[in-house]
């Protein structure tokens, strides 16, 4: 039968992979090429160069059509998710002017003229002028024009890492709304670039011709062009259909469609997401993130350096796991599982705080991390534990921020990303939030998401609910262990949800006396 599969293509930051679904929600086919190490010419800086991230598409498609049993003629449409915030300038001849910068780059552009006029106004007087002062500092295109002038000059179009794909995949300058998650001006609430008096214009001064076309989530972006068709192996003419940022995939791609549902990203920024149809700010200014469902958004709390944290505890104190781990064939994260098994429930009082990379708003960019209780019990099997406990119970306290905010309680959670895997991770988060906790069916949630889009953009589904129920599903359900929770909700009211009001004056004098996080 003709027509029965889709392609999803999958741009993470670790790696592309292309997949194949069909409309049940199976994976029948996935091949994987990870990116090569990202380009640091100086401390914080994180860049690639625009032509890899295009190169891994299209190995990665190349290895698929290698694989026994592939038939494209099978093929219905693709859609396409990437990380977010990773941002490409192109020249008027549609070629890069300059590296890409990722969405793990810290550099800052300092000095920058401050909103004025009435704007100005509402913000002094909500105090809320540092915020935007810090979103100012951070927008990657307000560096590039006042570090880089010429290269900014030009820059004939600013685009995230999905209008790029989109553009050599189809030719043309066009974008999901469901991508647009960065320093850029666009409309959170009403889902296009903001209006012409709109104070972002002011925060990142950019000409609206540098920035791309935009349809909604399941809208036809185009179809696959015949030089993509020979870079890639895919059909030429294959429509390409509007999907949404890697997080927002993954969120309908664990099924999590309604608000009392939210799904627990452990990626390498660890997130928890609720689907929402009603615009709600958890955390003012901070707006929700466009959903990939077209008329929904997504409200997001996140941890940064989330599993990234896990990375780092291995890189630092792992290194018997790891050359262990070699030995045995196996991962070094199964070791320091067994590393962790004996660890009873709160790590013996060591609580850990998250706050590896500083926030915005909460955490804000004088945050740091801490680590509490150490005594002579206490070894790294301990602090690795009290990483998984410290990033799920921020996840906790941004899980509170968001029911209150919308009125709505989350009474169910699906865990979606590298974390899922884990077997201590998933009844951890049970546990930690006193609610089941349940693993999809298949790891791939956000291309899973991606299919989705298609699916219903191809008009194989009549609608969203239809898609997730037919193609989502649960593999597994871990309920909370009574004791362990009680453990958990005393150390999570009594002593974690005071550690940042109390460290945060500490956390500034550390601020003021060494420089960093530098001050806006």
């Amino acid at each position: 039968m003709p027509g029965d599969w889709i392609l999803a293509i999958d741009h993470g930051t670790q790696s592309a992979r292309a997949i194949i679904f069909d409309l049940h929600g199976n994976l029948l086919f996935k091949a994987r090429v990870p990116l090569p190490e990202y380009i640091s010419t100086e401390p914080g800086m994180s860049e690639q160069e625009p032509e890899i991230f295009w190169q891994v598409v299209c190995e990665a498609c190349q290895k698929l059509w290698a694989m026994p049993g592939v038939d494209k003629k099978r093929l219905a449409g693709l859609a396409i998710t990437t990380q977010r915030s990773t941002v490409i300038c192109l020249g008027a001849d549609g070629k890069p002017v300059r590296r890409a910068i990722t969405w793990m780059d810290n550099r800052r552009a300092f000095g920058l003229k401050p909103v004025s006029g009435l704007w100005g106004v509402l913000f002094a007087l909500s105090g809320m002028s540092s915020t935007v002062a810090y979103l100012q500092t951070e927008a990657e295109c307000n560096y590039i024009r006042l570090y880089e002038p010429e290269i900014w000059k030009k820059t004939a179009k600013f685009l995230l890492l999905s209008g790029y794909l989109t553009y050599r995949m189809t030719g043309s300058l066009i974008d999901s709304t469901g991508c647009q998650v960065g320093y850029i001006p666009f409309d959170y609430k009403a889902k296009r670039w903001s209006s012409a008096m709109d104070w972002k214009w002011q925060a990142v001064p950019m000409d609206h011709s540098q920035l791309p076309d935009l349809v909604p989530p399941a809208a036809r972006l185009g179809e696959v062009s015949r030089e993509a068709s020979l870079a890639t192996g895919i059909p030429a003419g294959l429509p390409v259909i509007a999907s949404a940022a890697d997080k927002a995939t993954e969120v309908i791609g664990a099924g999590c469609l309604e608000p009392h549902v939210a799904c627990v990203s452990y990626g390498t920024t660890a997130t928890i997401n609720t689907t929402h149809r009603k615009y709600v700010e958890v955390i003012p200014l901070i707006p929700p993130y466009p959903s990939a469902v077209p008329d929904a958004y997504s409200l997001e709390s996140q941890v940064t350096r989330g599993y990234w944290m896990v990375s780092w505890f291995k890189q630092q104190f792992g290194g018997m796991e790891q050359q262990e781990a070699e030995k045995r064939g196996v991962e070094a994260e199964l070791l320091l599982e067994e590393l962790v098994a004996g660890i009873p429930p709160g790590s013996l009082g060591l609580m850990l705080q998250p706050f590896w990379s500083p926030g915005l708003k909460y955490p804000g960019p004088e945050a740091k991390g801490a680590i509490l209780g150490f005594g002579d019990v206490h070894g790294k099997a301990h602090v690795y534990k009290a990483i998984l406990e410290g990033i799920a119970y921020a996840l906790r306290e941004g899980a509170l921020r968001t029911e209150k905010r919308s009125g709505v309680r989350i009474r169910e959670i699906r865990v979606a990303g590298g974390g899922s895997q884990s077997e201590t991770a998933m009844q951890l988060t049970a546990d930690v939030f006193g609610i089941p906790a349940a693993r999809p069916h298949v790891y791939e949630a956000s291309g899973l998401g991606a299919a989705i889009d298609a699916a219903v953009g191809l008009g194989l589904y009549e609608d969203f609910a239809g898609a997730i129920a037919g193609m989502t599903r649960v593999a597994r359900v871990y309920e909370p262990d009574p004791s362990a929770s009680r453990i958990y909700d005393e150390l999570f009211q009594r002593v974690y949800l005071k550690m940042y009001s109390t460290l945060k004056p500490l956390y500034e004098d550390i601020r003021s006396i060494t420089g960093y996080p530098p001050q806006v």
